[in-house]
């Protein structure tokens, strides 16, 4: 197999050769067609997450086609198309995993940070982890949906009713939940880096009814934000953005600091809340819904070798949607 590997935390990711990997018992070996880049790669390969054990192969958004079976596997079979997300593993027994929220789990793994990842040719998953994909899926607009999709899903979800949306930072999520949030009837306005008319273009490409700059201010109260962009210092911005008891939906596995801010923002019931990784229910509700609402991703394709050109451009704001990797 091919591997794009993060050898050091910090440093680029290196080509590698190996012997293609061979699953184990409950476990599916696919060989890889598309993996999304995703921003969580670049917490990963920048150190931004905890306990990076090296080296790692990065990638959690994986569209592949099952090449062989472990012992015990009956779900799947040879040739089927299926998708690995971020959530790559559960110990099934804690009193997360038992009350259905396994996203929260003691014990978890993840694809391509504490499990190897998709930068690759091919990739060993858990079977029951895996989502069936069909036949006719692209894999390379697909990809996309299985982090990006899953993620802002879950972070819509935690929105309630709101029918005025916010989103902070307009990338993969933001494109894909646009379109889901638009199908809903409910009205988006998209909040980009200060002065990137680039960004505020392509969010009224998705449909949103207005686009600015961070620290505008919207055209009316929002019920409910979300923000995907990993600064803490718009989470104040957001509080002051969202009516009487609203909410804001903080939606990236990291962020920066967030600042001191005087209580008014969050006085008259306005709440602060996290998602964090995702469930096996929120595959298919999403998928579902993303099918209802001609959900369509945009995309960069980048070849297998160039895992660092795209993670460079995503690191500087240079994509409009995802960058996808083809091996």
């Amino acid at each position: 197999m091919r591997a794009m590997v993060l050898e050091a935390v910090g440093e680029p990711l290196v080509l590698r050769q190996a012997a293609d990997p061979e699953p184990g018992s409950g476990e599916i070996r696919l060989r890889v067609e598309a993996c999304g880049v995703c921003r969580t790669d670049l917490h990963v390969v920048d150190g931004e997450l905890p306990a990076i054990a090296t080296p790692v192969v990065p990638g959690h958004e994986v569209v592949g086609r099952i090449d062989r079976i472990g012992k015990g596997v009956h779900q799947l079979g040879p040739g089927q198309r299926v998708g690995v997300p971020w959530l790559g593993s559960t110990c099934g027994t804690c009193e997360y995993c038992l009350c259905g929220r396994e996203n929260l789990c003691d014990t978890p793994g993840f694809t391509g940070y504490t499990r190897p990842g998709g930068f690759a040719s091919h990739l060993v998953a858990r079977a029951e982890f895996c989502i069936p994909l069909a036949e006719d899926a692209d894999p390379v607009a697909t990809a996309p949906l299985l982090c990006a999709g899953l993620i802002g899903w879950r972070a819509l979800c935690r929105t309630g009713q709101a029918r005025v949306l916010g989103i902070y930072g307009f990338g993969a999520a933001a494109h894909l939940l646009a379109q889901v949030a638009r199908h809903q009837g409910r009205r988006v306005y998209a909040f980009t880096r200060n002065g990137d008319l680039a960004a505020q273009a392509f969010a009224r490409s998705q449909g949103v009814a207005w686009a600015g700059d961070a620290d505008a201010t919207a055209p009316e109260p929002l019920d409910a934000a979300i923000i995907f962009a990993p600064a803490g210092e718009l989470v104040p911005v957001a509080l002051k953005a969202v009516r009487k008891g609203g909410r804001v939906v903080c939606g990236g596995i990291h962020m920066s600091d967030i600042p001191g801010f005087p209580y008014r923002l969050l006085w008259e019931e306005r709440e602060l809340v996290s998602v964090a990784n995702l469930t096996r229910a929120d595959a298919p509700a999403f998928f579902a819904e993303a099918a209802r609402a001609g959900v369509c991703a945009t995309t960069r394709r980048y070849p297998l070798e160039a895992a660092n050109e795209a993670l460079d451009d995503l690191r500087h704001g240079r994509l409009d949607g995802a960058a996808v990797l083809v091996p």
